[in-house]
């Protein structure tokens, strides 16, 4: 495809996806936002005056000035698919994948591409919603297939599982060959201590600490197996696994729903995890649970750390106080999964173009 391939970004936030697909090629020529303080940072990165911070049903229908371009994509909000959320179809924002499919009918893209929670593709409580998603795409002229991915698997140090839903324009076939150069894009992410240790300790100009809440521990633990899994502290932030990859970041964080280190093991200056070792002495009874402050070396990660934990790019200007700062970063599509996903989709593209 020698011309430049354009899209449509919807529910923007602050441009994760964007990063992605911009890498791979894309041209951005209109973005949606509400969030006024995502919008601003996505107006802070991306200067080209494409952003609009306004409802989408406000503007929806000066989207048929967009006709014809290559792609839409975005990523509604899920909460009401999210299994971490309440689950409820009626939630507002549970329409919204609908009102994507609203633009798709009005812009009419070669391709479209919508990411959503793991949950809305596999559950079966979500069966009748997707079917009905699936079949709306179909009567706009569009065969869809849900795709879902790990991000671990594709660059990005954070076990978040999401599903892409991509549809093609008069083309049904297309299913087992985009799966072939998603699969193509595969690249292991690096586990949180290589990913982080060259940010230095949180507190220095290069990493601000952020985020000051207090990590307390619970006096009636819940136990599971591995010390990263229980809830053997008070709030939802749980303890990075810094050998291994971190918990989906929640758009939650900025208080104690932050996940927290131990920055003594990261560093290398403590041969153990902490967290591991006071979870060894709960579990053999050896420690007794009581309310008190965790020690100094177990912190929460900063915003610099979720950035990049979110493979933000390193220059990447976020707008807002740091609690807003904090819930775009959760909020967003990691930059590496959605670029696997677009370098997928354009190749798809060419290779049709090619063959015609």
């Amino acid at each position: 495809m020698s011309k430049e391939i354009t899209a449509v970004s919807l529910f923007s936030g602050a441009g994760g996806m964007d990063v992605g697909f911009e890498k791979a090629g894309v041209k951005v020529v209109f973005a949606n936002e509400l969030m006024k303080d995502a919008a601003d940072t996505y107006k802070a990165n991306h200067p080209g005056g494409v952003m609009i911070n306004d409802d989408i049903n406000n503007v929806i229908d000066s989207l048929t000035e967009y006709k014809g371009v290559d792609l839409v994509f975005g990523g509604p909000p899920c909460q009401g698919f999210s299994v971490a959320g309440k689950m409820d179809p009626d939630d507002e924002r549970s329409k919204l994948i609908f009102t994507f499919l609203d633009v798709v009918e009005r812009v009419q893209p070669k391709a479209f591409v919508m990411e959503n929670v793991k949950a809305l593709g596999v559950l079966e409580k979500w069966g009748a919603v997707r079917s009905k998603y699936l079949t709306r795409a179909n009567t706009l002229g569009y065969a869809c297939f849900p795709y879902i991915l790990n991000a671990t698997e594709y660059g990005v140090s954070q076990k978040r599982e999401r599903v892409f839903f991509i549809g093609i324009k008069g083309d049904p076939f297309f299913q087992v060959r985009i799966g072939e150069l998603i699969e193509q894009q595969k690249n292991k992410a690096p586990v949180i201590r290589v990913l982080l240790k060259s940010l230095g300790k949180a507190g220095t100009d290069d990493n601000p600490d952020t985020c000051t809440a207090k990590i307390t521990f619970a006096t009636h633990p819940i136990m599971r197996k591995s010390p990263y899994a229980g809830m053997y502290f008070n709030g939802q932030g749980r303890p990075i696994d810094v050998d291994g990859y971190a918990n989906t970041l929640p758009a939650s964080m900025g208080g104690n729903k932050t996940p927290f280190v131990d920055e003594e093991y990261l560093y290398g200056d403590a041969t153990s995890d902490w967290v591991v070792d006071y979870h060894k002495g709960l579990m053999d009874g050896t420690i007794i649970p009581e309310f008190k402050e965790a020690p100094e070396r177990l912190r929460r990660i900063t915003i610099k750390e979720a950035a990049r934990i979110q493979t933000f790019p390193e220059d990447y200007v976020f707008c807002g106080n740091k609690g807003m700062v904090y819930t775009q970063i959760g909020n967003a599509v990691p930059c590496k999964l959605a670029e696997a996903v677009a370098k997928a989709v354009v190749a798809y593209l060419e290779e049709k173009a090619e063959a015609v």
